[in-house]
């Protein structure tokens, strides 16, 4: 079958980067087809060449047999191409309707056909069973509803491609289950879907086939049905990928942290987090698993003393920390893996060697007083660059120079760096391709055997569930059921996330 989309030879550098190197991709019409790869492997510079963000230095793209110069998303729009961002571009106080239609107002005469687009986007969402009300406020609506607006926004704009970027980051399993219901629906109105996910078991599931991409260049296109997650995983990083992370028994010591009825505001005073308690001992690993936004950040705020408690007790080993600060929870041995490295993990324009010991350059081992011991210093970022496979150029490189998931190393390799007897870990593979991702779980496991209590916020379930010994499901600000490990199936924990009552979940 002739492709719908088809770029042929695409080459794009950046300064000291080769992104794209004669990378040559063809989806065919009503197909899903899905492209994964490593962080850096080029994935997002190929698919914003694709839908006009970025022009080739070398290629050519074809759109339904004809070559076509993409210079804006404007121009990929007005060829069929739209693409679904993983961070949601909607406007909060406005409806579904005056979302949908914004840049692209139906109008005659000067006057807004308001009723003409809302009847336009209900007959879309009726067609692909993207069940949303036209007149609902955005605000109000559940994430995977606000994906559904985005989705009804490429639509609604005449989209035949529609690009989607890593689609799943931010649903519940029951609001997946909906989404691949939704572009099973598409793909059988002739839609067709490039899907962006580092997620394989998603991957598998919903594509009809899957493209690899390593260091810039296409390694294979394989048939969904035929592949098995480590052929994939080991086409991704080029060795064999260890894809079920074997867990021992838990052999729990003493409680190390200790949470009782911990209350916490949030924006504009009111309380984000309502009454929370739980303990864990060291040599266990507490998973929270939750749809981001139910007041996960405040909470590790304030177990480690960015956010102060309106109520309730905090303790660390037996010390109640409820009134200290940072620094002081700190030096009992607390580390932090925060959810937003560029706010709260690192100092961008600061070299990789200072952000590996920042918090930590008083130490003896790292000189007296205000000068340091650059040599000790240097060695101990090299091992720590090596051992997390920081990719580099320098240890004197500025950090906001790495990608992504090389700032989540830097941050990762310094807070397990110092001996800490408790880590409260939030979002700690955000943003790493499977090989890092593999290498992260690894050591928050053996920091786990080695005594560490381990708090592990995530919003990936499948993290929550291979790690965790105990799983806590927060909702609303509130802890609404707890499991020990494999106590419940993903969906109980999905439904649990919703805010679904026990006894709607045995049902």
């Amino acid at each position: 079958m002739d492709a719908i989309v088809e770029l042929s030879g695409i080459t794009k550098r950046f300064p000291g980067v080769l992104a794209n190197d004669r990378i040559s991709l063809a989806v065919a019409p009503g197909e899903i087809h899905a492209l994964v790869g490593e962080n850096g492997a080029g994935k997002s510079t190929l698919m914003k060449i694709l839908y006009g963000l970025y022009q080739p230095d070398d290629g050519t793209v074809a759109v339904r047999g004809e070559r076509v110069v993409l210079d804006s998303p404007r121009r990929a729009i007005a060829l069929g191409i739209g693409m679904v961002h993983q961070h949601f571009m909607l406007v909060p106080r406005f409806s579904v309707a005056e979302n949908v239609i914004l840049g692209a107002e139906p109008a005659r005469g000067g006057r807004l056909l308001a009723g003409e687009a809302r009847a336009r986007i209900a007959a879309l969402a009726d067609q692909y069973g993207l069940a949303v009300d036209p007149a609902a406020p955005v605000d109000g609506l559940s994430v995977g509803e606000q994906q559904r607006v985005e989705i009804l926004k490429v639509l609604y704009r005449g989209a035949e491609v529609l690009i989607l970027d890593e689609p799943t980051a931010v649903l519940t399993p029951q609001e997946v289950d909906d989404l691949f219901a939704n572009l099973r629906r598409l793909r059988a109105e002739g839609k067709t879907v490039v899907f962006i996910s580092h997620i394989l078991e998603e991957v598998l599931a919903i594509a009809d086939r899957i493209t690899v991409l390593r260091g810039g260049r296409v390694v294979g296109t394989l048939v969904a049905r035929e592949a098995t997650k480590a052929q994939i995983a080991e086409m991704m990083v080029g060795r064999p990928v260890l894809m079920d992370l074997a867990i021992p028994p838990a052999r729990p010591g003493e409680v190390a942290l200790e949470v009782a009825g911990a209350v916490v505001a949030g924006r504009r005073g009111r309380p984000a987090v309502r009454g929370v308690s739980f303990t864990v001992r060291g040599g266990e690993i507490y998973g929270i698993a939750g749809v981001e936004g139910n007041g996960q950040s405040e909470l590790v705020e304030a177990l480690v003393g960015l956010r102060p408690l309106a109520a309730g007790r905090l303790a660390i080993r037996g010390r109640d920390v409820t009134r200290a600060g940072v620094r002081a929870i700190r030096l009992l041995g607390v580390a932090h893996i925060p959810e937003d490295r560029h706010r709260r993990g690192l100092v961008l324009p600061m070299d990789v060697w200072e952000n590996l010991i920042l918090g930590h350059h008083g130490r003896k081992e790292f000189g007296r007083g205000p000068v340091l011991d650059r040599v000790a210093v240097w060695r101990y970022a090299a091992d720590r660059v090596q051992r997390f496979d920081v990719r580099t150029p320098s240890l004197a490189t500025p950090v906001l120079a790495l990608s992504g998931g090389n700032q989540q190393k830097v941050v990762v390799a310094r807070e397990l760096g110092f001996a800490p007897t408790v880590l409260i870990a939030a979002q700690p593979t955000r943003g790493l391709d499977i090989g890092a991702t593999e290498f992260v779980w690894t050591q928050l496991a053996e920091a786990r055997a080695a005594g560490l209590a381990v708090v592990l916020v995530s919003a990936m379930l499948d993290e929550v569930l291979t790690l965790a010994d105990r799983v806590g499901v927060i909702h609303a600000g509130r802890i609404v059921a707890e499991f020990p490990r494999g106590g419940a199936s993903p969906r109980e924990i999905g439904l649990a996330m919703t805010g679904a009552r026990l006894g709607e979940r045995s049902a």
